[in-house]
């Protein structure tokens, strides 16, 4: 209850926030059927440009903690994040690839109908990232952690090779785009593609991911004792890899590469709420949006009229967050514990 409560809170402050005053009470009153200037514009600034964003920057947020905190049980390692697996780096990639396709192939067309090819690109490299790890790590009927951790890294880094020799050839204009569009953006403006995209993915990604609770309170465990307890260890490897991967392609692809989001909510949520997945689960999906939406709306305001990438805002919060993990764990000389 808090949570939703926080998430409320959260969302109702940040339609109100921003470089331009509006009140949600005066864009209210523009949905029942005031067509005043003034409320107009506040509908429009609120419902049409706010909105969006914040739906946008919930899936996100939400995607990426829950993942998190799946790939932690099932690595069974509290530094896991959606991005340790290489799938980051396989989108970025792809999305590389398309932000250079005018200088590379300048006779082509890639705009295919007014489709923004970045997103299509950066999702379809992440899936390809997902399919050789997938394989390399697959082991007897099996998806070993150890195997999949070693396999994620190795991509991760023949990707960013890949990443060094698309950049040499790119023109200098294509290098600032990649740049930016590597720190994260929520760039959204009205109901586009992006969002049906996003919806159509990361909600079936969800809700799948929430059905795993219980199996992954026994994995935390060792994968024998999950499988004396009747859990089929296979299935649940194979269905949180693929689905986690699918949901972190698909944040990726539409606004890049958010770091830290599933390293701090996961284990902010765990000290709340214990390590109960039951409970774990659909409380960092529900701290995970909101707290994505305040760094979106902190990065859209600090210095307005200019916008701040949300990934710089992340990246801020989570590197010492990474540190004090680090410090925390040697102080007290064990392990965190990840499991019920």
């Amino acid at each position: 209850m808090v949570c939703v409560v926080f998430v409320a809170a959260v969302l109702v402050l940040s339609l109100m926030v921003g470089s331009t005053p509006a009140e949600l009470s005066r864009a209210l009153s523009g949905l029942l059927g005031d067509a005043s200037p003034e409320i107009a514009m506040d509908e429009y600034i609120i419902f049409h440009l706010r909105l969006p964003r914040l739906i946008m920057a919930f899936l996100a947020g939400a995607s990426l903690a829950i993942v998190g905190a799946v790939f932690q049980a099932l690595l069974r390692n509290p530094l896991a994040t959606p991005y340790t697996l290489g799938v980051s780096t396989g989108g970025s990639f792809g999305a590389y690839l398309a932000l250079s396709l005018p200088s590379l192939f300048p006779a082509i067309n890639f705009q295919w109908g007014g489709i923004d090819p970045v997103p299509l690109f950066a999702f379809a490299g992440a899936l390809l990232a997902v399919g050789i790890i997938y394989m390399l790590s697959r082991s007897g009927g099996r998806i070993s952690p150890l195997e999949l951790l070693l396999a994620g890294v190795v991509m991760g880094a023949i990707f960013s090779s890949l990443i060094l020799v698309v950049r040499y050839f790119s023109r200098p204009e294509e290098l600032i785009n990649m740049d930016r569009w590597i720190m994260g953006m929520i760039d959204i403006t009205g109901y586009d593609a992006k969002i049906g995209t996003a919806l159509i993915v990361l909600i079936p990604s969800l809700a799948i991911l929430l059905a795993q609770a219980r199996g992954l309170d026994q994995i935390s465990f060792g994968e024998n004792l999950a499988a004396g307890r009747g859990v089929n260890v296979p299935r649940l490897q194979k269905t949180c890899f693929l689905i986690g991967s699918l949901a972190t392609a698909a944040v990726v692809g539409v606004v890049g590469p958010i770091g830290f989001v599933g390293l701090i909510v996961p284990h902010t949520v765990r000290r709340l709420v214990g390590p109960d997945h039951r409970l774990l689960l659909p409380c960092s999906v529900l701290i995970g949006g909101g707290f994505l939406i305040v760094c979106d709306t902190v990065a859209r305001t600090v210095i307005a009229p200019t916008q701040l990438p949300v990934g710089i805002i992340t990246a801020l919060l989570g590197g010492p967050f990474f540190l004090f993990i680090l410090v925390r764990g040697r102080c007290s000389g064990s392990k965190m514990r990840i499991g019920a």
